[in-house]
């Protein structure tokens, strides 16, 4: 039998404190995940799993995680917000992930015509696996 006790799930013997785990919910629930500003002295707006952010130069990043993931057969997603141009036109950008590792995954955000790295202010990072 087991017992819940509020605040603390612990084991059958009543002893060892231990994460709740939902094997049919792990695989559905995100590993990691980051809001970036990349612009300037690139900063983390919100984060969970991830413990900081490299800046790689113009336009790339890496999001180190806090806790490995035990394989690299995830998915990352990566997506960011727009910027505008000297003229004050909204420009698109194009993000793509460049390496995933079990410890990190690396981004880069290019500009409009995919021609050059650029800055964004909203880079974002999503992982899913298992």
């Amino acid at each position: 039998m087991s017992t819940i006790k509020v605040g603390t799930l612990l084991a059958a013997n009543g002893s060892t404190t231990t994460q709740p785990s939902i094997p049919a919910l792990e695989t559905r629930m995100a590993k990691a995940w980051v809001n970036i500003d990349g612009t300037g002295t690139i900063a983390i707006r919100g984060s969970y799993n991830v413990s900081s952010v490299a800046d790689n130069g113009t336009g790339r990043y890496t999001a180190n995680f806090a806790t490995a993931l035990p394989n690299t057969n995830y998915i990352g997603i990566s997506s960011g917000g727009v910027y505008a141009d000297d003229a004050g036109n909204s420009q698109g950008r194009n993000h793509m992930i460049n390496k995933m590792t079990t410890a990190h995954c690396a981004i880069s955000n290019l500009n409009e015509a995919g021609s050059a790295y650029q800055d964004t202010e909203v880079s974002s990072i999503l992982v899913f696996g298992n």
